[in-house]
């Protein structure tokens, strides 16, 4: 009798080993898988900018070039957008900011006719480039996850294109207009 005590014991704790190990493995499979993604969507995390503040971007798997960047010093995920005049973000980032509003506008954008609000940003970064006091538009139809970088930013910076990568660089002339710095 003891013998079945022992193996049913035994049988019991290996059946919990066996759950955790699949458990861990799961876990371990969805990190990986999460983390593909991410860097799949967004390759341009972490951006890094070489001594002459050249930041090199990576073509995302939707065609787009997203980057991380800061406005007012807050994180933010851009998708530079060389079809939209201003910086445009959607309206809860513009409530955490605490960014005062304008007047109500008519936007026209690629999916027709949307409400928004100007307003300036004090500072606008993305990696070493920093620009001051930009004009940007807070859209109602915006969805939360990205901030469209505006020509009010891209047009002071070179633009290259080569493959699956952007090269950008402030101009010396742009960056002074827009109080434009390199870090």
């Amino acid at each position: 009798m003891s013998g079945r005590v022992r193996r049913t014991c035994f049988a019991g704790g290996n059946t919990h080993m066996i759950a955790l190990g699949w458990v861990l493995l799961l876990g371990a499979m969805f990190w990986f898988f999460f983390d593909w993604s991410e860097r799949e969507a967004n390759p341009n995390r972490n951006l890094k900018a070489s001594a002459s503040a050249e930041i090199v971007l990576q073509r995302s798997r939707d065609g787009h070039y997203y980057a991380d960047g800061e406005i007012n010093g807050r994180a933010v995920k851009f998708l530079l957008d060389t079809g939209a005049t201003q910086i445009a973000l959607p309206r809860a980032l513009a409530n955490d900011l605490g960014l005062k509003l304008g007047p109500s506008i008519t936007l026209q954008t690629a999916a027709g006719p949307a409400a928004g609000y100007p307003t300036r940003l004090a500072s606008v970064r993305l990696g070493a480039i920093e620009m001051s006091d930009l004009g940007a538009v807070v859209s109602e139809g915006l969805g939360n996850d990205s901030v469209l970088l505006g020509m009010n930013f891209l047009r002071r910076l070179e633009m290259v294109q080569r493959g699956e990568q952007l090269m950008l660089r402030a101009h010396a002339a742009g960056a002074a207009d827009a109080g434009a710095t390199q870090r």
